[in-house]
């Protein structure tokens, strides 16, 4: 039964999370096709802050609710109320440092066109807090059908909004302005969404407004390591576009040119390669509840099977999709993004992007078996790593591969380290 029940939240995530990537694949080929190349480059820039904000936004909630709802020692209601606080107060805090914040943000990266899009990220932030909390709980349930159904509508009504709106705006800048803001809308439906799917004993209305300190300080324990975890790889990508272009710049190479190759690569070349990711996600997010309760139960043997599993699988996932890439990457290019632009920074990033799919399930199992701590230095040794490697390698002229070869040294470095971390805990 407890088997059944973890294939079968898999499948639907699976299911799921395929159609959603196919919603937005569509997506980005409407996108790309409207706000062309030099959309992308600004729309590239402003995501790092986005996901940055995001991070601290939700401070781990989805997976740390989702692992205090599957130890079953807390009553639902009072675990919810107790995230959406602590989530919802930090998104509030982040509102007004992002809006105090992005006109300098905006001067660090070389382009005030940025200051706008940066500041509508704002709005966003405590919606997402609030949605976070309550994917959480259906992940604890192991009840993904909520999730699978507000996604699918999330992407709908983002599909809706491009496609009446965008071809009207002119302005390259109000564009990108537009799909921010489409996150907001499209979070508030999500939202919607969740509520009608929660059991009446859980409903918002009836919540006790009393914080149970012992579920706040568990929800805390977890989520400050969590999102110190996951803040080092977005603080990561905030400075990635900083660092490379003040670099760069040093060493007389033109800002356009910079900032256009970063959208290439970032725009184009990495989404291509995780297109399938939503794999990887999936298995991420469906097996934090199976090791948790499983390791608590000392159920070593089970947690070994499943870790096996979730790595075979996760790997044959992302060595298939790559190489069938490599056969013709200006043909699956121009067929989403209308360019074959970039290409060749495919051959040289592809193979070792097939460890990112490994990376993710891996970095939820630690999490699951309580190594969130040491999972988060492997992460800030990673980092630390990439920005060494890309000031070393961009003084001997190696303009933006030395970005890529940065990026390289931090995924191997991280990958590894997280899988003998992992061995040596079960073992």
């Amino acid at each position: 039964m407890k088997k059944n029940k973890f294939i079968v939240s898999t499948l639907i995530l699976l299911v799921g999370g395929f159609i959603t990537k196919i919603l937005s694949l569509f997506i980005k080929i409407i996108m790309t096709r409207i706000i062309k190349t030099d959309g992308i480059m600004l729309y590239t820039l402003t995501i790092p802050t986005y996901n940055l904000f995001v991070t601290l936004t939700t401070v781990g909630n989805p997976n740390v609710v989702s692992k205090i709802v599957s130890e079953r020692k807390y009553r639902n209601k009072n675990i919810l109320f107790s995230s959406f606080i602590i989530s919802f107060t930090f998104s509030l805090l982040l509102l007004f440092i992002l809006i105090f914040s992005s006109k300098k943000i905006s001067l660090l990266l070389h382009n005030e066109d940025l200051y706008l899009p940066i500041l509508f990220i704002s709005f966003s932030l405590p919606f997402i807090s609030i949605s976070s909390s309550i994917r959480g709980y259906f992940f604890g349930k192991q009840n993904m059908f909520p999730h699978v159904i507000s996604n699918f509508i999330e992407q709908i009504s983002r599909i809706i909004i491009f496609i009446i709106f965008l071809p009207i705006i002119k302005n390259v800048e109000n564009k990108v302005i537009l799909i921010i803001l489409t996150n907001t809308i499209c979070e508030i439906i999500s939202i919607i969404v969740l509520l009608l799917f929660l059991p009446k004993k859980i409903n918002i209305n009836e919540l006790n407004l009393k914080i149970n300190k012992d579920i706040t300080k568990e929800i805390l324990s977890i989520s400050i390591p969590t999102t110190f975890s996951r803040l080092i790889g977005t603080i990561s990508t905030f400075l990635e576009p900083i660092i490379l272009t003040n670099l760069l710049l040093h060493n007389g190479i033109d800002k356009k040119f910079i900032q256009y190759q970063y959208g290439l690569i970032n725009g184009y070349i990495i989404p291509l390669l995780l297109l399938p990711s939503f794999f990887s996600l999936a298995i991420s997010q469906s097996i934090i509840p199976v090791i948790s309760k499983n390791y608590s139960l000392k159920n070593i043997n089970y947690i070994r099977k499943k870790i096996k599993e979730v790595n075979l699988l996760s790997f044959l996932i992302g060595l298939i999709y790559v190489l069938v890439l490599y056969l013709n990457p200006k043909y699956f290019l121009n067929l989403i993004y209308n360019t074959s632009e970039g290409y060749n920074y495919f051959y040289i990033l592809g193979l070792p992007f097939i460890l990112l799919y490994i990376q993710g399930p891996n970095i939820s199992i630690l999490q699951a078996l309580n190594k969130t701590k040491e999972a988060s230095f492997h992460t800030l040794v990673g980092i630390i790593l990439k920005f060494l490697t890309l000031t070393i390698l961009s003084f001997y002229n190696l303009h933006i591969y030395s970005l890529i070869i940065s990026i390289i040294v931090n995924i191997i470095y991280v990958s590894v380290s997280n899988y003998l971390l992992i061995n040596k805990t079960i073992n």
